[in-house]
């Protein structure tokens, strides 16, 4: 797709928008949308308006999205229904994000119209020129990017805050990881055993048993296991006590993981395991969990965020990154000032770095990626929930973790478990609650 087109699309995603008052906040009496002529109204959500124009635009973007991931588009009935919910969902949370009032600078809104500019490869000056052939304004423009900051700030406020990790959840987690990381840890068994020969009849398998039996009775009883699989084990380990040395659990029977693995350190199986080879008296030997809990890797990064928009696609911000990428992977300019000049997140003064952070912190889109990477290399372009980044890992270090800080952690993991299902709660609510008339009758019947 040509610079151009994509511009157009950008562009025309914002020519729904009328003018908005200069405080963010400010309400006013009519709809802040108007149809166009030959446009007409297919609805009405509190105070914002649908045209069928952008029903139309909307339907286009889910066809195109569908098919650039190689999935089936929805039937008509069905995409015009998912086209019409998106637009409303969208007026209902930006409605509501103008009610709470926040306040966004002009700086802030100066570095998103710039950021917009450089994904379309021009100035600000240029994409003045281009607003005003396709009919739109800077004033307008402006207002559209207050609004989907404003959002943002509202989306993260409010349904992070709504997200309750109890006590009972984190000890619950903290127990499955203990158990994990000792069902995944090495052991070394050792073992004696009793070979059945194949097609051994009823009395040949007693007698194996008893011996096995007898042998188990021995070992229960202390005496020294070695001493005892040395003088009967039918098994090439024999000469080692019956040890098998460490292995993870993968790299054993079931059927040994199993029998071990509720004992102890020094512990036999309380009954004999029968297997094809014949029957087996088990004893753990050691092993050898995961790291422990109150140690932990941390990564210190930096990051170049671009947010994505209707006029900033995240195809366009990856592209742009990737530019941003090569220059400074060629020497021509360094990471920490190309962050201090385009990256639209709180971290650009300080040249993009996010300091020291543990697992869990970061968002997965983002902490998956990083750490992948290697001290010093740059990622490719990484979508998240807030828009496209470039990130670099500084370094990396193993540090002590005390149980609260311990606990901490864990508790964000498990609260960004809940955020999506909390979003869309968050969403359900708001939709409730507003006022949405939809004007035709056929679209009605389309959402149902």
């Amino acid at each position: 797709m040509t610079r151009h087109s994509l511009l157009r699309q950008a562009l025309a995603a914002c020519a729904a928008l009328s003018t908005l008052a200069p405080a963010a906040a400010q309400r006013v009496a009519e709809p802040r949308v108007v149809a166009t002529p030959g446009d007409h109204i297919v609805a009405v959500v509190n105070q914002e308006l649908v045209t069928a124009v952008e029903l139309g635009r909307r339907q286009a973007l889910i066809r195109q999205g569908a098919l650039r991931a190689g999935q089936p588009v929805p039937p008509a009935d069905a995409l015009l229904a998912q086209a019409l919910e998106s637009l409303i969902e969208e007026r209902v949370i930006v409605t509501h994000a103008r009610d709470l009032g926040w306040r966004i600078d002009e700086a802030e809104i100066d570095r998103a119209v710039g950021s917009v500019a450089a994904q379309n490869q021009m100035t600000v000056a240029q994409l003045r020129e281009r607003l005003q052939i396709e009919g739109l304004d800077m004033t307008r423009f402006r207002a559209q990017l207050r609004d989907q900051i404003a959002v943002e700030r509202t989306r993260e406020q409010e349904v992070i805050g709504r997200i309750v990790v109890s006590e009972e959840e984190v000890d619950r987690e903290l127990a499955a990881e203990r158990e994990a990381s000792r069902a995944n840890a090495e052991v070394n068994i050792a073992q004696i055993l009793v070979a059945v020969p194949d097609g051994a009849d009823g009395t040949a398998l007693a007698e194996r048993r008893l011996r096995a039996e007898q042998a188990l009775s021995r070992v229960r009883a202390g005496e020294d296991f070695a001493a005892v699989a040395r003088e009967l084990s039918d098994d090439a380990s024999r000469e080692r006590g019956g040890e098998l040395g460490l292995r993870p659990p993968e790299r054993l029977p079931d059927l040994f993981v199993d029998a071990v693995r509720g004992l102890e350190v020094g512990q036999v199986a309380a009954a004999l395991v029968r297997s094809g080879a014949g029957f087996h008296v088990l004893k753990l030997v050691d092993r050898q969990a995961q790291a422990a809990d109150d140690a932990v890797v941390e990564t210190r990064a930096r990051h170049i965020l671009l947010r994505t928009s209707p006029q900033a696609s995240p195809e366009q911000a990856a592209r742009r990154l990737r530019d941003l990428k090569r220059q400074i992977e060629g020497g021509e300019r360094r990471f920490e000032d190309v962050a201090r000049e385009v990256s639209e997140d709180g971290s650009a003064a300080a040249g993009g770095d996010l300091g020291w952070y543990g697992p869990g912190v970061m968002v997965p889109e983002f902490d998956e990626p990083a750490s992948r990477l290697a001290p010093g290399e740059i990622s490719e372009p990484v979508a998240s929930r807030f828009g496209v980044h470039l990130i670099q890992v500084l370094e990396r270090r193993r540090a002590a973790m005390a149980p609260a800080e311990r606990r901490e952690q864990v508790r964000n993991i498990l609260r960004e478990r809940k955020f999506q299902q909390a979003y869309q709660d968050w969403v359900d609510e708001l939709r409730a609650r507003a006022y949405v008339e939809v004007r035709e009758p056929d679209l009605a019947t389309a959402r149902r």
